[in-house]
């Protein structure tokens, strides 16, 4: 067996337990988000989702209360200029 082959049989039975794990103990792909990242790490990860919701809702405050002015302050004045 050559060592790719050990390594990718040793990869399949590490994939093996865990699912087996997880289909034994309650949380599932929560249980199992726990395990892979420490509890610092998560608490960076749920403030980065936080932050980048509030961008989101910044933006969209933004436009709607651009939406919400008077159609002549939205739009750039026009000037007409005829081609004599």
């Amino acid at each position: 067996m050559t060592d790719l082959e050990a390594q990718l049989a040793a990869l399949e039975q590490r994939l093996a337990a865990v699912e087996a794990r997880a289909e034994r103990e309650p949380g599932g792909l929560l249980g199992l988000w726990r395990e892979v990242f420490p509890a610092e790490a998560r608490a960076h990860m749920r403030a980065a989702r936080k932050e980048q919701l509030l961008a989101a809702r910044a933006f969209l405050d933004h436009w709607i209360a651009r939406l919400e002015k008077e159609p002549s302050e939205r739009l750039p004045r026009r000037e007409s200029i005829s081609l004599d």
